[in-house]
C-alpha cells in the first residue's frame, strides 16, 4: 500500500538516500530542504518550521503516515542546534496531528552515536528545559571559545538531545497513545558529513572518522544502508519497535561497549 511520507534534508545524504528508497518502493514522499525540494524552509527560524508545517499538510491532505527528521547541521554556530534539536523536534511535533490520522503512523530521527559522545552539560540541559533563546547564546559562546572544535560539541550535545527527547516523547500520550512509533537511528559519525555538509576543516573531518577507525570490523556501509534502515522503522511492517536508538556504524558502538546487555 502506498504511503505518504514527509522527509526533511532530502537534498542530501541520509536524507536523499531516504527519500529515493521509499519513491522506489511505491510510496509518496515530501522533501523538504533549504533547496531544491517539494518544501524550501530553514529550520533554524520559527517562520520557517511553521511554513513546512502549512505545506506539509496542504501537499499531503492532511494526514501523513511517515515522518523523518533527518535535515542536520554542523557548523561552529548556534545554527547547529537550530536545527539539530529544536528544528527536528518542532518538525515532528508540528506533523504529528498528520501522523495521528493514519491508520499506522510511523516517525524517526535521524542521530549518531549518542550515548558514546561528549556533550556540554549546559548546553544539554539549557535544551532540554526548552529554552531556544538562552540555548542558542550559549551554543554561539562555546562555539567561539572553542573553534573549530565547538562545531563538534554543539553537534553532539544536539544530536543527544534529540534523541532522549524522541525516547521520552515515544511513550508519551500524544506518540504512543496516539499508535505513533517513534524511534532513533543513530549512523556512524562519518556517515554524518553526507547530510551535514560540513567537513571544513581537517579537526572536524577527523573527529568525524575517529569512531570508525576504532574498530577493526569489515563492514563498510553507506547512506543508503541507513535509509534501508529508516524506510522499515516508519513502515507499517514495524508494529512494535518504538523509544528506540538502533545504530547504523558498522559495529563501532558495540565495539566501544561490548559488555553493555
Amino acid at each position: 500500500m502506498s504511503r505518504t511520507y514527509v522527509v526533511t534534508g532530502s537534498a542530501t545524504g541520509i536524507g536523499k538516500a531516504a527519500a529515493l528508497k521509499l519513491r522506489e518502493d511505491g510510496h509518496r514522499v515530501i522533501g523538504v530542504d533549504l533547496a531544491g525540494a517539494d518544501i524550501n524552509v530553514d529550520l533554524t527560524s520559527a517562520e520557517g518550521r511553521d511554513e513546512l508545517v502549512a505545506q506539509a499538510t496542504e501537499l499531503s491532505g492532511g494526514i501523513l503516515d511517515g515522518a523523518l527528521a533527518i535535515a542536520d547541521r554542523m557548523r561552529p554556530s548556534s545554527e547547529t542546534v537550530a536545527v539539530n534539536h529544536f528544528g527536528a523536534v518542532a518538525t515532528l511535533e508540528g506533523l504529528r496531528p498528520l501522523l495521528s490520522l493514519s491508520e499506522a503512523p510511523r516517525a524517526a530521527v535521524v542521530a549518531t552515536l549518542v550515548a558514546l559522545e561528549e556533550v556540554d552539560a549546559r548546553l544539554l540541559e539549557l535544551i532540554e528545559a526548552g529554552d531556544e533563546a538562552a540555548a542558542l547564546a550559549y551554543a554561539d559562546t562555546v562555539a567561539s571559545a572553542a573553534a573549530p572544535i565547538g562545531s563538534s560539541v554543539l553537534f553532539t550535545t544536539s544530536k543527544q538531545s534529540v534523541a532522549r527527547w524522541a525516547r521520552h516523547a515515544a511513550t508519551q500520550p500524544d506518540w504512543g497513545g496516539q499508535g505513533i512509533a517513534l524511534n532513533v537511528v543513530a549512523p556512524g559519525r562519518s556517515f554524518m558529513s553526507m547530510t551535514a555538509g560540513a567537513l571544513e576543516t581537517e579537526e572536524s573531518a577527523s573527529a568525524l572518522l575517529r569512531d570508525e577507525a576504532s574498530h577493526p570490523g569489515e563492514l563498510r556501509g553507506d547512506a543508503s544502508h541507513v535509509a534501508n534502515l529508516l524506510a522499515w522503522l516508519t513502515s507499517e511492517d514495524n508494529g512494535y519497535v518504538t523509544g528506540q536508538v538502533i545504530y547504523a556504524d558498522g559495529g563501532a558502538e558495540s565495539t566501544r561497549r561490548p559488555t553493555l546487555v
